[in-house]
């Protein structure tokens, strides 16, 4: 069954969402260098998940998929993402919650 366009693939969950929903992973061409986001070359996409980033680095199959070596800079990077993503999310939250208390504190 062919995919929607713009749809991809996680390469650790295989959960199928929009190419804007993962984190990619390009081996550009012709220089074989690894990358983030952006180039053209070889893709893989990765759920921007603690889970699917593990079973990356563990199983290295983002290596294996793009058939090169990942540098360690990859796997830290999209480490740092992760928290930042998770602190940005906790804040907002915690945004939300604050927000509510003082609209209920005025009588809303």
């Amino acid at each position: 069954m062919p995919m929607l366009p713009n749809y991809r693939r996680c390469l650790c969950c295989r959960k199928v969402d929009h190419k804007s929903a993962f984190w990619r992973v390009v081996r550009v061409f012709p220089s074989q260098q690894v990358q983030l986001d952006q180039g053209m070359g070889r893709s893989v996409y990765l759920c921007p998940n603690e889970n699917c980033l593990q079973l990356a680095q563990k199983k290295d199959r983002i290596g294996r998929s793009l058939k090169t070596a990942v540098p360690a800079e990859i796997y830290q990077t999209l480490g740092q993402r992760l928290v930042a993503n998770s602190t940005m999310v906790h804040h907002t939250d915690s945004d939300n919650a604050a927000q509510k208390t003082a609209f209920d504190a005025a009588g809303g």
